[in-house]
């Protein structure tokens, strides 16, 4: 997700905020490539509002906080460029301001996998339905409710052994692919799989890649999925709190063995998971 410039005389840096890891604060902030930046917007009456700009629209940020200080997550793509970029503050008066901060570098290792070659090079009727599944979970993850959510530490979904770390670059069959995007947890067949907090469930669906899946919207372009599952237990429109039951874990879609994937958007990006959890 590429940003719009602003001119650089009238950009400003985002004050530095203090380390959420000593403070209890969630989620912890790293402005890598995959990360999350926590961005001061200092005092205000109301909630501000802000925004990414992008040349195909503006995406909502989850602005989180009260009267004493808000604070702007912003979610950063792991395609994102090291240096610097920018989202716009809507101002009381009108009009927006430019707020900066700067995207540090990191590099992720590679793993190669082993798969059934029909997941690697798909025929024109996988292709054909991995397009239709494509634009409809597009369509899921612009979701921006409300109410915001009201806490962000989050629960593992399900317990085990973290199998693959999130931006992993995976080579499929000698085939370079997109990085890893969630956080892989190795866990048996039938192993539950719970709300990691309060959300309501927007989508369920076997994907060609991901088998079957739920997305949660948390609110505030807060999403989570959990895919691969081998059992489905909830419906569209169910309200769940945190630790409540979603399905089991499976190895449906493109899977190698039992486990569970699973993914956090934040303002429809791809976020680590880990910086959500305590430990």
């Amino acid at each position: 997700m590429g940003l719009l410039a602003w001119p650089a005389a009238r950009l400003a840096a985002a004050p530095a905020a203090p380390s959420p890891s000593s403070s209890g604060v969630w989620p912890r902030a790293l402005a890598v490539p995959g990360g999350i930046a926590r961005l001061s917007l200092g005092p205000a009456a109301v909630r501000p509002v802000a925004h990414l700009l992008q040349a195909d629209g503006n995406v909502p940020l989850l602005v989180v906080g009260d009267v004493i200080e808000w604070t702007a997550l912003v979610g950063i793509t792991l395609s994102a460029a090291p240096g610097e970029a920018s989202i716009a503050v809507q101002e009381p008066e009108g009009g927006q301001r430019p707020l900066g901060y700067t995207v540090a570098p990191k590099r992720y290792r590679e793993q190669q996998l082993k798969v059934s070659p029909r997941t690697v090079d798909l025929s024109p009727e996988d292709l054909a339905r991995y397009e239709r599944e494509r634009a409809h979970q597009a369509v899921v993850m612009a979701t921006f409710s409300q109410p915001l959510p009201q806490a962000l530490r989050m629960q593992v979904p399900t317990p085990g052994r973290r199998s693959s770390s999130f931006g992993l670059r995976r080579v499929f069959n000698g085939q370079a692919r997109s990085p890893h995007s969630g956080m892989d947890i190795a866990a048996g067949t039938g192993t539950q799989v719970a709300a990691p907090l309060p959300g309501r469930v927007i989508d369920t669906g076997d994907y060609f890649f991901n088998g079957n899946t739920v997305w949660l919207d948390h609110g505030g372009g807060l999403l989570s999925m959990v895919c691969h599952l081998s059992a489905i237990d909830v419906q569209l429109g169910d309200v769940l709190k945190t630790g409540e039951r979603v399905g089991a874990v499976g190895a449906t879609g493109r899977a190698t063995g039992p486990h569970l994937h699973w993914g956090v958007m934040l303002n429809r990006t791809m976020v680590d998971p880990a910086l959500f959890l305590a430990a």
